[in-house]
């Protein structure tokens, strides 16, 4: 039997070879909480550990090849306000690529991440979390893809005026008209439809309409934890026939059921404060440490996080997994993934479960890069459409004015 040792060297030497896809970090908002984009005060090309989860040695270290950057925007914001934040997102983003050029390589294709890999970049794509950020607008949309913008979250917590969030009460029973042209436009784009944060209504009514794979950036296996925020097993299941990758998170009240009772006491505590439950300042930073050292917090750990992908692996298939870490968008972390070199430690406990070579490749750059591929020739075959002219006036009859 290899040891923990021996299982750690084979792990990073096959992630040499295929490295990590990360669907899912929150760098850009963390920079923007925590210093208002000044970048040299956040400096990733050194050690930020006691700042944030991400910077660019640890990227190395945990052989990340290729990252999603989130260019998230708080459903609190609405109209013009979250179409500017988004756009102050993007050009984060673009500067970082931009200041450390030779670690990070701009990505917009399936070849691209290729490429960089090539190169020993880390390709750098940028995904929207939240449909209210397009502000109802078609156009939006496809400004954002211009943009660089491969994937947008349909939802982020709140349910918005076209689509159902998980962790909100449903308006719609899925989609709306609108959103399911929403969904028809971004397949004409090549824009992945992410499902994330979606509730599982919305996630069948996207897959119905849906004419390229789909993306699950950053969930987990209802059946293994039931929050709300993760995959049930009849969407997962339907994957094969769209092609998409549901990609597990860490996050640890998504993976470990005690650790799911534990938050809904902390967002309480939280809320009784007046404070959002996922405020990072220093003063919500405070009341959660006060909680917690009188409510222990529940550890999630690598195994954890492996059971979810066994269960997602049978569910599924191996060619629809992925992962996707939620750095810099959680204060806690499972024990020995708590920043983004981790990821050579989950895949030795993958090497220890008997995880073939060929199933992790998969798991860690090969399904990424195809489903992009796959939604690229989506929007290839549907090149010859008109872009959509549609409004949410016309298309949603009881759409209200002005209603978030």
């Amino acid at each position: 039997m290899s040891t923990g040792d021996e299982l750690l060297a084979r792990a990073r030497e096959l992630l040499d070879a295929d490295p990590v896809v990360d669907g899912h970090n929150d760098l850009p908002w963390r920079l923007r909480e925590q210093v208002r984009y000044d970048l040299d005060l956040r400096d990733i090309a050194a050690d930020q550990s006691a700042h944030l989860h991400t910077d660019l040695p640890r990227l190395r270290a945990g052989r990340v090849g290729a990252q999603f950057w989130s260019v998230y925007v708080r459903s609190g914001l609405a109209g013009g306000d979250a179409v500017a934040a988004v756009l102050e997102q993007i050009d984060c983003v673009r500067r970082l690529i931009g200041r450390h050029p030779g670690d990070l390589r701009a990505a917009f294709t399936a070849d691209d991440m290729e490429s960089a890999r090539a190169e020993g970049r880390i390709a750098s794509l940028m995904g929207a979390e939240g449909g209210h950020s397009i502000a109802n607008s078609l156009g939006v949309l496809r400004t954002l893809y211009a943009l660089g913008v491969r994937y947008m979250t349909l939802t982020h917590n709140d349910t918005i005026d076209w689509a159902d969030s998980a962790t909100d009460a449903p308006r719609h029973g899925g989609l709306t008209p609108f959103g399911e042209e929403v969904v028809r436009e971004m397949n004409r784009l090549g824009m992945l439809v992410d499902l994330s944060h979606v509730s599982p209504d919305t996630m069948r009514a996207a897959l119905r309409v849906s004419r390229a794979p789909v993306l699950f950036s950053h969930s987990s296996a209802r059946a293994v934890c039931d929050h709300v925020r993760n995959v049930p097993d009849d969407v997962l299941e339907r994957l094969p026939d769209n092609g998409g990758v549901a990609m597990a998170t860490f996050v640890p009240q998504f993976v470990l059921p005690a650790a799911a009772e534990w938050i809904v006491g902390a967002n309480a505590e939280m809320t009784a404060h007046g404070l959002h439950p996922l405020d990072q300042t220093p003063q919500a930073l405070a009341v959660q440490r006060a909680y917690e050292d009188a409510n222990p917090r529940p550890v999630a750990t690598i195994g954890t996080v492996a059971d979810h992908l066994d269960h997602m692996r049978e569910a599924a298939g191996v060619d629809h997994i992925g992962l996707g870490g939620d750095y810099d968008g959680v204060s806690y972390l499972p024990e020995g993934l708590g920043d983004v070199s981790g990821y050579p430690r989950l895949f030795a406990e993958l090497l220890r479960r008997g995880w073939s070579r060929e199933d992790l490749a998969k798991l860690a750059w090969r399904n990424a890069v195809r489903v992009l591929r796959d939604a690229e020739s989506v929007a290839a075959d549907l090149r010859d459409e008109r872009p959509s002219n549609a409004s949410i006036e016309e298309l949603d009859a009881s759409a209200a004015p002005g209603r978030e």
